[in-house]
């Protein structure tokens, strides 16, 4: 019985964490509609970047990229309806004045992290084949402070 009590707080435990973590399935702060050719021309977003969610203790939030600290929100800062991607690679990046980071999940389910390719301390994200559908984005930050900071989200040709 006891050996039952104790999975059952783990298992409690650990879907707490998991409702405490970055979710696609929550609403966005905001949301916006693009289509590759209007992001030709960059488009740059206000936010406060930061969270209380460290991004490792997340087991739902698994990046094919970039490792490192970060504490993001629960729900994204931004979801863009994306249409028309196919001939361009989108470039997201941001510009703070702290050490921020980013998260993101794209139409296709997948994650993205990073946290300097950007430099000066901050991140950059390069999806060299967006699908059409929808992003999700979390502006964060290495060593959880808060900051501003300017999300872009750009279009190039491939």
């Amino acid at each position: 019985m006891r050996i039952l009590s104790l999975s059952s707080c783990l298992v409690l435990g650990l879907a707490s964490a998991a409702a405490a973590c970055p979710n696609y399935d929550l609403a966005p702060a905001e949301s916006y509609s693009a289509t590759g050719q209007q992001l030709y021309s960059p488009r740059t977003f206000g936010v406060v970047a930061g969270g209380e969610n460290y991004v490792w203790n997340c087991p739902n939030v698994t990046p094919g990229t970039d490792t490192g600290a970060g504490y993001f929100t629960s729900a994204p800062d931004f979801s863009f309806g994306l249409t028309g991607m196919g001939a361009y690679e989108l470039v997201v990046s941001v510009v703070s004045a702290c050490d921020s980071a980013l998260l993101i999940n794209t139409a296709s389910a997948n994650w993205y992290y990073d946290d300097d390719d950007n430099g000066n301390l901050d991140p950059q994200i390069v999806l060299t084949r967006p699908a059409d559908g929808r992003i999700d984005v979390w502006v964060g930050t290495y060593d959880g402070e808060y900051c501003d900071a300017q999300l872009q989200l750009e279009t190039f040709d491939r």
